[in-house]
């Protein structure tokens, strides 16, 4: 099994305190992007976290910029198809295919590119939610992993495995657990949509993130929230950014959290008011 990189075992030279990454929608070239929420926050990001389909070829000039740039690479590998506009094939590839060996060869090829790299890996992610297509049968998709994990592991490709269930639970999901020789990171993802939507309300960090914090932290693995955002609507969103990273830094096992900085079903990001950027930085601080 890998071992964490320095990049997220060891605590950040740069705040001293929760290694801070951050998503944005254009990608991992999006320097960009990242540099307006850098400057509004005051914090270069650490990691950065993206999101690439399984057809996909292995995305080596990104992984490559970053790691020349000092930025921890996470590659978020969907199992479906992207066509484009935000629409994906759904049903392209079935995870009881890759864990037949359907598509060895093309895992083989992603393994084989990435192996002089220190990358983070997070495979078919949110597992237990009822929106992704590989939210079926627990125990697919582990074979699914351990397959993926074992054609890495002949080409001694270097990647760290994070598997990463999506929150609130107070309960791990462990039918969906690879196994602890198959994980090397534990990761979590949670929103606040505050009342941005019908169905959605305002909800503080700790009963988001707290009782799956507590339950993640019996498997004894490092902890990365890798998908965290908060609306505006219907809340404080400065002191709820407060209140996580003073959560988060009060869990030993954490070593930090991925900003998802978009613009997309609501404002999420850490720019969508002054006070929300300088609550990050007086937090980080």
């Amino acid at each position: 099994m890998n071992t964490v990189p320095e990049a997220l075992s060891a605590e950040s030279p740069v705040t001293g305190l929760l290694r801070f990454g951050i998503s944005t929608p254009g990608g991992a070239l999006a320097a960009a992007e990242r540099d307006v929420t850098a400057d509004a926050v005051g914090v270069p990001p650490e990691a950065v976290l993206w999101f690439t389909d399984f057809a996909a070829a292995a995305p080596v000039a990104e992984i490559g910029a970053l790691t020349a740039a000092g930025v921890t690479p996470i590659v978020t590998w969907e199992p479906w198809r992207a066509l484009g506009a935000g629409r994906y094939d759904r049903a392209a590839f079935p995870l009881a295919a890759i864990a037949a060996g359907a598509h060895d060869d093309h895992v083989r090829g992603w393994a084989r590119a990435l192996a002089p790299y220190r990358v983070g890996l997070r495979f078919a992610h949110e597992f237990n939610g009822d929106w992704y297509p590989w939210s079926g049968a627990p125990e697919v998709y582990v074979a699914a992993w351990r397959r993926l994990h074992a054609l890495f592991a002949a080409e001694e490709a270097a990647v760290w495995w994070i598997w990463a269930p999506n929150a609130p639970f107070e309960r791990v999901p462990l039918e969906w657990y690879p196994g602890d020789g198959y994980v090397d990171v534990l990761g979590v993802d949670g929103y606040n949509w505050g009342t941005s939507q019908p169905w959605s309300r305002w909800v503080e960090p700790d009963e988001l993130f707290g009782p799956a914090l507590a339950a993640l932290g019996g498997l004894g693995k490092p902890i990365l929230v890798t998908e965290v955002g908060c609306a505006e609507a219907g809340g404080d969103k400065p002191a709820w950014i407060t209140a996580l990273v003073a959560l988060l830094a009060a869990d030993p096992a954490v070593t930090g959290f991925v900003w998802f900085d978009h613009d997309k079903e609501t404002d999420w990001r850490l720019t969508s008011s002054p006070e929300s950027a300088r609550a990050l930085r007086g937090a980080l601080r």
